[in-house]
Protein backbone atom coordinates (compact mmCIF):
# COMPACT_ATOMS: atom_id res chain seq x y z
CA UNK A 1 0.00 0.00 0.00
CA UNK A 2 1.36 3.43 -0.85
CA UNK A 3 1.78 5.42 2.31
CA UNK A 4 0.20 8.64 1.12
CA UNK A 5 -2.95 10.53 1.97
CA UNK A 6 -5.18 13.32 0.69
CA UNK A 7 -6.55 15.69 3.33
CA UNK A 8 -10.07 17.07 2.80
CA UNK A 9 -11.55 19.87 4.92
CA UNK A 10 -15.33 20.42 5.29
CA UNK A 11 -17.26 23.66 4.78
CA UNK A 12 -20.29 25.40 6.24
CA UNK A 13 -23.09 23.11 7.39
CA UNK A 14 -20.78 20.63 9.15
CA UNK A 15 -20.71 22.58 12.44
CA UNK A 16 -22.45 21.45 15.65
CA UNK A 17 -22.49 22.52 19.29
CA UNK A 18 -19.83 20.54 21.16
CA UNK A 19 -17.36 20.50 18.28
CA UNK A 20 -13.82 20.18 19.62
CA UNK A 21 -14.84 18.62 22.97
CA UNK A 22 -13.27 15.31 21.98
CA UNK A 23 -9.83 16.97 21.88
CA UNK A 24 -9.92 18.21 25.49
CA UNK A 25 -6.77 17.13 27.30
CA UNK A 26 -4.78 16.89 24.03
CA UNK A 27 -2.28 19.65 23.10
CA UNK A 28 -4.29 20.26 19.87
CA UNK A 29 -7.14 21.66 21.99
CA UNK A 30 -4.97 24.79 22.32
CA UNK A 31 -6.22 25.85 18.85
CA UNK A 32 -9.52 26.86 20.48
CA UNK A 33 -7.63 29.26 22.77
CA UNK A 34 -5.55 30.51 19.83
CA UNK A 35 -8.76 31.32 17.94
CA UNK A 36 -10.05 33.34 20.90
CA UNK A 37 -6.77 35.24 20.96
CA UNK A 38 -7.12 36.16 17.27
CA UNK A 39 -10.81 37.17 17.46
CA UNK A 40 -12.63 39.71 19.60
CA UNK A 41 -15.24 37.26 20.93
CA UNK A 42 -15.37 33.90 22.74
CA UNK A 43 -15.50 31.42 19.85
CA UNK A 44 -14.35 28.55 22.07
CA UNK A 45 -17.41 28.88 24.35
CA UNK A 46 -19.69 29.06 21.30
CA UNK A 47 -18.14 25.89 19.83
CA UNK A 48 -18.33 23.91 23.05
CA UNK A 49 -21.59 25.21 24.54
CA UNK A 50 -23.53 27.03 21.81
CA UNK A 51 -26.18 28.37 21.53
CA UNK A 52 -26.80 26.76 18.16
CA UNK A 53 -28.43 29.91 16.66
CA UNK A 54 -25.22 31.86 17.29
CA UNK A 55 -22.94 29.11 16.03
CA UNK A 56 -25.02 28.92 12.83
CA UNK A 57 -24.36 32.58 11.99
CA UNK A 58 -22.01 32.63 9.01
CA UNK A 59 -19.45 34.92 10.64
CA UNK A 60 -19.19 32.44 13.58
CA UNK A 61 -19.60 29.18 11.70
CA UNK A 62 -16.66 29.79 9.38
CA UNK A 63 -13.99 30.40 12.07
CA UNK A 64 -15.47 27.58 14.20
CA UNK A 65 -15.08 25.05 11.38
CA UNK A 66 -11.56 26.28 10.61
CA UNK A 67 -10.53 26.05 14.28
CA UNK A 68 -11.89 22.55 14.75
CA UNK A 69 -10.32 21.42 11.45
CA UNK A 70 -6.89 22.76 12.39
CA UNK A 71 -7.02 21.18 15.86
CA UNK A 72 -7.80 17.79 14.27
CA UNK A 73 -5.11 18.34 11.63
CA UNK A 74 -2.56 19.08 14.35
CA UNK A 75 -3.36 15.77 16.06
CA UNK A 76 -3.31 13.84 12.77
CA UNK A 77 -0.07 15.49 11.63
CA UNK A 78 1.72 13.98 14.65
CA UNK A 79 0.66 10.48 13.55
CA UNK A 80 1.49 11.06 9.86
CA UNK A 81 4.93 12.36 10.81
CA UNK A 82 5.65 9.38 13.10
CA UNK A 83 4.62 6.91 10.40
CA UNK A 84 6.56 8.70 7.65
CA UNK A 85 3.38 9.24 5.64
CA UNK A 86 3.39 11.73 2.79
CA UNK A 87 0.54 14.21 2.24
CA UNK A 88 -0.18 14.03 -1.49
CA UNK A 89 -2.48 17.03 -1.57
CA UNK A 90 -4.99 19.07 0.42
CA UNK A 91 -8.38 20.47 -0.56
CA UNK A 92 -11.33 22.02 1.24
CA UNK A 93 -15.00 22.60 0.48
CA UNK A 94 -15.68 26.36 0.27
CA UNK A 95 -14.50 27.82 3.60
CA UNK A 96 -12.69 24.49 4.12
CA UNK A 97 -10.15 25.70 1.55
CA UNK A 98 -8.75 28.05 4.22
CA UNK A 99 -8.01 25.15 6.57
CA UNK A 100 -6.44 23.26 3.65
CA UNK A 101 -4.17 26.24 3.01
CA UNK A 102 -3.25 26.48 6.71
CA UNK A 103 -2.25 22.82 6.55
CA UNK A 104 -0.22 23.59 3.40
CA UNK A 105 1.56 26.36 5.38
CA UNK A 106 0.33 29.08 2.98
CA UNK A 107 -1.34 31.19 5.68
CA UNK A 108 -0.97 31.25 9.45
CA UNK A 109 -3.84 29.97 11.58
CA UNK A 110 -4.31 33.39 13.23
CA UNK A 111 -4.54 35.15 9.85
CA UNK A 112 -6.92 32.50 8.51
CA UNK A 113 -9.31 32.55 11.48
CA UNK A 114 -9.60 36.34 11.30
CA UNK A 115 -10.03 36.22 7.50
CA UNK A 116 -12.88 33.68 7.58
CA UNK A 117 -14.66 35.59 10.35
CA UNK A 118 -14.59 38.66 8.06
CA UNK A 119 -15.44 36.53 5.02
CA UNK A 120 -18.57 35.37 6.85
CA UNK A 121 -19.50 38.93 7.82
CA UNK A 122 -18.95 40.25 4.29
CA UNK A 123 -20.99 37.41 2.73
CA UNK A 124 -23.79 38.03 5.22
CA UNK A 125 -23.87 41.77 4.53
CA UNK A 126 -23.58 41.52 0.73
CA UNK A 127 -27.26 40.83 0.04
CA UNK A 128 -30.45 42.11 1.72
CA UNK A 129 -32.64 39.34 3.17
CA UNK A 130 -35.01 37.84 0.60
CA UNK A 131 -33.11 39.10 -2.43
CA UNK A 132 -31.27 35.82 -3.05
CA UNK A 133 -31.84 32.08 -2.85
CA UNK A 134 -29.95 28.80 -2.97
CA UNK A 135 -31.62 25.66 -4.32
CA UNK A 136 -30.25 22.11 -4.21
CA UNK A 137 -30.98 20.30 -7.47
CA UNK A 138 -30.96 16.51 -7.32
CA UNK A 139 -30.72 14.03 -10.19
CA UNK A 140 -30.25 16.53 -13.04
CA UNK A 141 -26.93 16.28 -14.95
CA UNK A 142 -24.46 19.11 -14.35
CA UNK A 143 -24.44 20.08 -18.03
CA UNK A 144 -28.23 20.53 -18.02
CA UNK A 145 -28.02 22.71 -14.89
CA UNK A 146 -25.38 24.90 -16.52
CA UNK A 147 -27.54 25.17 -19.64
CA UNK A 148 -30.56 26.16 -17.54
CA UNK A 149 -28.66 28.85 -15.61
CA UNK A 150 -27.45 30.42 -18.86
CA UNK A 151 -30.93 30.27 -20.36
CA UNK A 152 -32.79 31.98 -17.50
CA UNK A 153 -30.18 34.53 -16.33
CA UNK A 154 -30.65 38.19 -17.23
CA UNK A 155 -27.92 40.82 -17.09
CA UNK A 156 -28.69 41.98 -13.55
CA UNK A 157 -30.79 39.03 -12.40
CA UNK A 158 -28.72 35.87 -12.49
CA UNK A 159 -28.55 32.33 -11.21
CA UNK A 160 -25.50 30.08 -11.40
CA UNK A 161 -24.18 26.72 -10.20
CA UNK A 162 -22.70 27.44 -6.75
CA UNK A 163 -21.67 24.00 -5.50
CA UNK A 164 -21.06 20.90 -7.60
CA UNK A 165 -21.33 18.63 -4.54
CA UNK A 166 -21.64 15.20 -6.19
CA UNK A 167 -22.87 14.01 -9.61
CA UNK A 168 -26.52 13.94 -8.47
CA UNK A 169 -26.49 17.12 -6.40
CA UNK A 170 -25.67 20.61 -7.60
CA UNK A 171 -26.66 23.73 -5.69
CA UNK A 172 -27.70 26.80 -7.70
CA UNK A 173 -27.52 30.30 -6.26
CA UNK A 174 -28.41 33.86 -7.22
CA UNK A 175 -31.27 36.33 -7.40
CA UNK A 176 -34.50 34.86 -5.99
CA UNK A 177 -36.48 35.51 -9.24
CA UNK A 178 -33.76 33.89 -11.36
CA UNK A 179 -33.75 30.83 -9.08
CA UNK A 180 -37.55 30.59 -9.50
CA UNK A 181 -37.14 30.83 -13.30
CA UNK A 182 -34.62 27.99 -13.15
CA UNK A 183 -37.08 25.77 -11.27
CA UNK A 184 -39.70 26.53 -13.94
CA UNK A 185 -37.17 25.75 -16.71
CA UNK A 186 -36.54 22.34 -15.15
CA UNK A 187 -40.29 21.66 -15.05
CA UNK A 188 -40.53 22.43 -18.76
CA UNK A 189 -37.34 20.75 -19.95
CA UNK A 190 -36.57 17.77 -17.71
CA UNK A 191 -38.73 14.66 -18.09
CA UNK A 192 -36.80 12.26 -15.80
CA UNK A 193 -37.52 12.30 -12.05
CA UNK A 194 -35.60 15.00 -10.15
CA UNK A 195 -35.96 17.16 -7.04
CA UNK A 196 -35.38 20.82 -6.14
CA UNK A 197 -35.06 21.86 -2.50
CA UNK A 198 -34.67 25.45 -1.37
CA UNK A 199 -31.90 25.70 1.23
CA UNK A 200 -32.32 27.49 4.53
CA UNK A 201 -29.28 29.77 4.15
CA UNK A 202 -28.70 33.38 5.10
CA UNK A 203 -27.40 34.50 1.69
CA UNK A 204 -26.89 33.29 -1.92
CA UNK A 205 -23.28 32.13 -1.51
CA UNK A 206 -20.95 31.53 -4.46
CA UNK A 207 -23.03 33.65 -6.84
CA UNK A 208 -22.49 37.00 -8.57
CA UNK A 209 -24.44 38.63 -5.70
CA UNK A 210 -21.33 38.03 -3.57
CA UNK A 211 -19.29 40.54 -5.57
CA UNK A 212 -19.34 43.17 -2.74
CA UNK A 213 -18.05 40.49 -0.33
CA UNK A 214 -15.35 39.48 -2.80
CA UNK A 215 -14.12 43.08 -3.08
CA UNK A 216 -14.01 43.63 0.70
CA UNK A 217 -12.31 40.30 1.31
CA UNK A 218 -9.72 41.00 -1.40
CA UNK A 219 -8.78 44.19 0.44
CA UNK A 220 -8.32 42.27 3.68
CA UNK A 221 -6.39 39.38 2.08
CA UNK A 222 -3.96 41.92 0.61
CA UNK A 223 -2.88 42.71 4.20
CA UNK A 224 -2.00 39.05 4.95
CA UNK A 225 1.19 37.15 4.15
CA UNK A 226 0.62 34.32 1.64
CA UNK A 227 3.57 31.94 1.38
CA UNK A 228 4.27 29.35 -1.34
CA UNK A 229 2.48 26.05 -0.70
CA UNK A 230 4.25 23.28 1.21
CA UNK A 231 2.20 20.51 -0.47
CA UNK A 232 0.02 20.42 -3.63
CA UNK A 233 -3.51 21.76 -3.22
CA UNK A 234 -6.68 21.57 -5.31
CA UNK A 235 -8.54 24.87 -5.78
CA UNK A 236 -12.35 25.07 -5.61
CA UNK A 237 -12.55 27.58 -8.42
CA UNK A 238 -11.14 25.37 -11.21
CA UNK A 239 -10.69 21.89 -9.62
CA UNK A 240 -7.05 22.11 -10.68
CA UNK A 241 -4.22 20.64 -8.63
CA UNK A 242 -1.58 23.29 -7.97
CA UNK A 243 1.89 21.86 -7.26
CA UNK A 244 3.88 22.43 -4.07
CA UNK A 245 5.73 25.77 -4.21
CA UNK A 246 2.85 27.50 -6.02
CA UNK A 247 3.26 31.23 -5.39
CA UNK A 248 1.20 32.73 -2.59
CA UNK A 249 -0.16 35.44 -4.95
CA UNK A 250 -1.72 32.79 -7.22
CA UNK A 251 -3.33 31.06 -4.25
CA UNK A 252 -4.67 34.35 -2.88
CA UNK A 253 -6.30 35.13 -6.24
CA UNK A 254 -8.02 31.71 -6.23
CA UNK A 255 -9.46 32.45 -2.76
CA UNK A 256 -10.75 35.83 -3.91
CA UNK A 257 -12.44 34.35 -6.99
CA UNK A 258 -13.94 31.57 -4.88
CA UNK A 259 -16.24 34.02 -3.02
CA UNK A 260 -18.50 34.61 -6.04
CA UNK A 261 -17.41 31.57 -8.08
CA UNK A 262 -18.46 27.91 -8.08
CA UNK A 263 -17.15 25.24 -5.72
CA UNK A 264 -16.15 22.43 -8.11
CA UNK A 265 -16.09 19.66 -5.52
CA UNK A 266 -17.34 16.85 -7.79
CA UNK A 267 -14.70 17.67 -10.40
CA UNK A 268 -11.98 17.94 -7.73
CA UNK A 269 -12.72 14.49 -6.30
CA UNK A 270 -13.12 12.92 -9.75
CA UNK A 271 -9.52 13.92 -10.48
CA UNK A 272 -8.12 12.06 -7.43
CA UNK A 273 -6.46 8.64 -7.85
CA UNK A 274 -8.57 5.66 -6.70
CA UNK A 275 -5.89 4.44 -4.28
CA UNK A 276 -5.58 7.62 -2.24
CA UNK A 277 -6.80 7.57 1.35
CA UNK A 278 -8.85 10.67 2.16
CA UNK A 279 -8.77 11.95 5.72
CA UNK A 280 -11.77 14.18 6.46
CA UNK A 281 -10.28 16.76 8.80
CA UNK A 282 -13.03 18.76 10.50
CA UNK A 283 -16.49 18.49 12.05
CA UNK A 284 -18.95 15.81 10.94
CA UNK A 285 -18.89 13.38 8.00
CA UNK A 286 -20.46 15.42 5.20
CA UNK A 287 -17.49 14.98 2.87
CA UNK A 288 -17.33 11.22 3.43
CA UNK A 289 -20.91 11.01 2.10
CA UNK A 290 -20.16 13.19 -0.93
CA UNK A 291 -16.90 11.41 -1.80
CA UNK A 292 -18.61 8.00 -1.67
CA UNK A 293 -21.16 9.24 -4.20
CA UNK A 294 -18.40 10.55 -6.49
CA UNK A 295 -15.95 7.63 -6.30
CA UNK A 296 -16.72 4.55 -4.21
CA UNK A 297 -13.11 3.29 -4.59
CA UNK A 298 -11.65 6.07 -2.45
CA UNK A 299 -11.30 5.13 1.21
CA UNK A 300 -12.33 7.95 3.58
CA UNK A 301 -11.66 8.20 7.30
CA UNK A 302 -13.52 10.99 9.13
CA UNK A 303 -11.35 12.10 12.03
CA UNK A 304 -14.29 13.57 13.95
CA UNK A 305 -15.58 10.28 15.31
CA UNK A 306 -14.89 7.90 18.15
CA UNK A 307 -11.87 5.71 17.42
CA UNK A 308 -10.88 7.55 14.24
CA UNK A 309 -7.25 8.12 15.25
CA UNK A 310 -6.86 4.46 16.29
CA UNK A 311 -8.27 3.45 12.89
CA UNK A 312 -5.78 5.77 11.21
CA UNK A 313 -2.82 4.34 13.16
CA UNK A 314 -3.90 0.79 12.29
CA UNK A 315 -4.37 1.60 8.59
CA UNK A 316 -0.95 3.21 8.31
CA UNK A 317 1.00 0.58 10.23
Amino acid sequence: MTKSVTLVFPGQGAQYVGMGKGLEGHPSFEFLNKANGALDFDLKKMMLEGPDEELKMTANTQPAILTHSMALFDKAWEILLNKGVKIDRVLGHSVGEYAALCAAKVISFEDAVKAVNLRGQYMQEAVPAGKGKMIAVMKIPMEKIEECCKAVSLEDNEVMPANFNEPNQTVISGHAEACDRAVKWFEENISDPYRCVELNVSAPFHSSLMKPAREKLAEHLNTIEFRSSFVPYVANIDAKEYPADTAGEVIKQNLIEQVDGSVRWTQSIQALPDDTICLEVGPGRVLMGLIRKINRNIKVISLDKEGAFEELEELLS
